[in-house]
């Protein structure tokens, strides 16, 4: 599990690609300093295990479940990332649970620069719309974030100049893909309301706070 705060910036080194599946190695030094195999690590918002790391860089291979759902498909050498250990328990939860599972990609469609900070508007598929509405957190390549000014299938984000200058984001333009997480808690409430076995007392309460 990760908070969606931005740890470093690393960058692709090196793609090994297998049958169906591929291996990275990402080049960094600051989530290496306690890294152990067999670690999570999140890359643009994917966990990954650590499978061969040394202090300046680790490897992981991603799997084809992997390849066909996040933006990794095209990812390439050279390419900068955005780098989160896994939570523990001593940790400050600084931005929202992110899992690490990525639900869909998503399309950057503006990015304008609005006084210090930035606005950010990104298109997203219509399997994730019931889960994306006005104040609710999402990941965007891993980064925890606000959606706002949500409709026609997009919302916008407000961007601090530290989270842009310390994250993937200024490196991306108009028209780029990025992976996108939605809230956990809003899918464990869904599951809730319309299970086979859903409290009928509970699906009232939060349908009467919906209307």
């Amino acid at each position: 599990m990760f908070t969606g705060i931005i740890e470093e910036l690393g960058e692709i080194t090196a793609l090994i690609k297998g049958d169906k599946s591929m291996k990275l190695k990402v080049g960094c030094s600051k989530i290496t300093q306690d890294l152990s195999l067999g670690d999570s690590v999140a890359v643009n918002g994917v966990c990954l295990t650590a499978v061969d790391f040394g202090s300046s860089f680790f490897e992981a291979d991603i799997s084809y479940e992997t390849l066909a759902k996040t933006s990794l498909n095209n990812i390439k050498p050279g390419i900068k990332v955005n780098l989160e250990r896994a939570l523990t328990l001593s940790s400050r939860l600084g931005g929202h649970i992110v899992q690490g599972h990525v639900d869909c990609t998503g399309k950057i469609i503006n990015i304008t620069k609005y006084g210090d900070s930035y606005k950010l508007f990104i298109s997203y598929p219509s399997q994730i719309d019931k889960y994306i509405v006005s104040k609710c957190s999402v990941a965007i390549d891993g980064i925890s974030l606000t959606a706002a000014d949500v409709k026609n299938n997009s919302f916008e984000v407000a961007v601090i100049p530290h989270t842009f200058e310390n994250t993937n984001l200024k490196y991306k333009k108009n028209g780029d893909i990025v992976n996108l997480e939605s809230d956990i808690i809003a899918r464990y409430v869904e599951k809730m309301i319309y299970s086979d076995n859903k409290d009928e007392k509970l699906k009232s309460l939060i349908l009467g706070f919906k209307r």
